[in-house]
């Protein structure tokens, strides 16, 4: 390990500057949840969406699959 050359307290900066940026693009995605709240949408749905939209298609479609499976074994009935 390097001592004395500022490399640690460089990699300290750069993670905290990425923090503060990290910090503010949060804000700014409440801000944008918020006008579409304010705009009638359902902001639960949306992030729900957004989280969804990261899943490739096939494995969405495999665990939405799934997902009914085991809601149907949970609710006692039968799969649709």
């Amino acid at each position: 390990m390097a001592e004395g050359n500022g490399q640690l307290r460089a990699f300290f900066e750069r993670v905290e500057r990425m923090e503060e940026e990290k910090a503010a693009i949060g804000e700014d995605i409440k801000q944008i949840y918020a006008e579409a709240k304010s705009g009638g949408y359902d902001t639960k749905i949306m992030k729900r969406a957004v989280r969804l939209r990261k899943i490739p298609i096939a494995e969405r479609l495999e665990q939405e699959a799934m997902l009914e499976l085991y809601l149907a074994e949970a609710e006692g009935r039968a799969v649709e």
